[in-house]
């Protein structure tokens, strides 16, 4: 076991304890927890920044509010319910498009072909304003934000949902970044705790490299069967600066940024994290610290986004 803990000291793996010790205590101070952990007022920050987010149509935050539900989707095409202060993905749902029935009754598609009634989709918004997938096991409010276009980059190699870009960022440099692709098994959801898939990204060139599904290494994508490695995400340095910007932003020093691609307004951040997970090193075959300490190395205080971004390519 000895021998094992130091081989992974070696290769440069981050372990939680140290993650915590090290980096999520010294550099998050916990007053900033909340613009992170709360999807709304992340996006109020967001557009005091000028950072380009999904489109919220409204927050329901009494069960009183239940009863607008119709009037803040009507005519929408798709939406998406989130806890504001969810996490790993619980008690979203992403609905694609409803229906009426002969009878008059409403029927909400989710993404992975199954319906819910209205007084379904009722009883999941009351679920979450009693705080069953709040992080803090807290009351909670319900967001309803726009249901995204997934951009045509992602037709062959991912199934159904929209995919994600997490990028850990340290001090404002981006140090490391995986591509998360929904699978049947997660439900059409970018959650690697519900079977979607991580795959490393080259972060100089925004190359995918190895993927990985429930810790196992993969070649194919499970359900479209294609190759992932070697393609190149659009709009690499864009998503980049924008992680980085989440820095300025959000005032933590160490913080996962989740980034998606539209088809037709590109990148658009999703959400900040103030506890980024420790998966992504197993996407890459790499461990964070020699990353992190490169970042203390080179670190400018006068850097701006695209500075620091430019400052990680020439050192890698």
């Amino acid at each position: 076991m000895i021998s094992l803990f130091k081989k992974f000291e070696g290769e440069g793996i981050l372990g939680i304890n140290r993650r915590i010790g090290e980096y999520i205590l010294p550099f998050n101070p916990r007053e900033y927890y909340p613009l992170v952990d709360d999807k709304w007022k992340t996006a109020e920050l967001a557009r005091q920044f000028n950072v380009p987010m999904p489109h919220h149509y409204g927050v329901v935050d009494t069960f009183g509010g239940i009863r607008k539900i119709r009037e803040l989707i009507q005519n929408r095409p798709g939406f998406v319910v989130k806890p504001a202060n969810g996490g790993m993905g619980n008690g979203i749902l992403v609905i694609v498009r409803e229906s009426e029935s002969e009878s008059g009754s409403i029927h909400y598609h989710k993404v992975d072909d199954k319906t819910l009634s209205e007084k379904e989709l009722h009883h999941h918004i009351s679920g979450i304003l009693s705080g069953l997938y709040s992080l803090d096991g807290n009351s909670d409010s319900c967001v309803l934000q726009e249901r995204l276009e997934c951009h045509s980059f992602f037709q062959e190699i991912s199934f159904r949902g929209i995919p994600d870009i997490r990028v850990i960022v340290f001090l404002g440099y981006p140090v490391m970044a995986m591509l998360r692709l929904p699978t049947k098994e997660s439900g059409g959801r970018a959650n690697l705790h519900q079977g979607a898939l991580g795959v490393g990204v080259d972060l100089r060139t925004g190359t995918l490299t190895h993927a990985v599904c429930n810790d196992k290494i993969i070649h194919l994508h499970p359900d479209t069967k294609q190759t992932l490695s070697g393609r190149v995400l659009p709009h690499w340095e864009t998503i980049l600066e924008m992680a980085s910007r989440c820095y300025d932003m959000s005032g933590l020093g160490y913080l996962g940024v989740d980034i998606v691609l539209d088809e037709t307004r590109g990148p658009l951040l999703l959400e900040m994290n103030a506890r980024p997970g420790l998966g992504i090193q197993i996407a890459n075959r790499m461990g964070l610290r020699d990353r992190l300490r490169l970042v203390e190395k080179i670190r400018n205080s006068a850097d701006g986004p695209k500075t620091r971004v430019h400052r990680m390519f020439q050192e890698l």
